[in-house]
């Protein structure tokens, strides 16, 4: 479960990433660029990311036994909104006929997205802390 929410976060950020180099070509549409081309699969896949978010960190909680639990379980109630507005945020860009740099530009600093983006930096570095407790736990009793 926490390599669902580990991939979950890499779809995010990897659509982020290419959003601040997209936003920095001045282009006024995604028609006829390679780079256009690129970007409505990546928001389609980082809107699927966003909307599963916070099921998947819910049952990473339960699943994986990420400890303190109840602190998780206050952040889930943080994940949920902020995945929410940025979902919305992102839908909208999408939904438009044309994107233009300058609206992933404006996507881009958006509150709400980067709010987001600071809580899947800390998902998924306590996932990774996990993940590596986990491994050094097996590997001990295996020893």
């Amino acid at each position: 479960m926490l390599q669902n929410l580990r991939d979950q976060c890499d779809a995010v950020e990897e659509c982020y990433e290419f959003m601040l180099a997209y936003a920095a070509q001045g282009l006024p549409a995604d028609k006829g660029s390679s780079s256009g081309e690129k970007l409505r699969p990546l928001l389609s896949r980082a809107a699927k990311a966003l909307s599963d978010l916070p099921a998947t960190y819910e049952a990473a909680i339960a699943q994986a036994n990420l400890q303190p639990a109840a602190r998780h379980r206050a952040f889930l109630a943080v994940l949920r909104r902020d995945a929410a507005d940025a979902l919305a945020a992102v839908e909208l860009v999408a939904a438009q006929s044309a994107i233009s740099s300058q609206l992933i530009d404006n996507l881009n600093a958006s509150i709400h997205l980067r709010a987001l983006l600071t809580d899947l930096f800390l998902i998924d570095e306590i996932a990774k802390l996990q993940q590596s407790s986990a491994e050094h736990a097996a590997s001990a009793e295996q020893a």
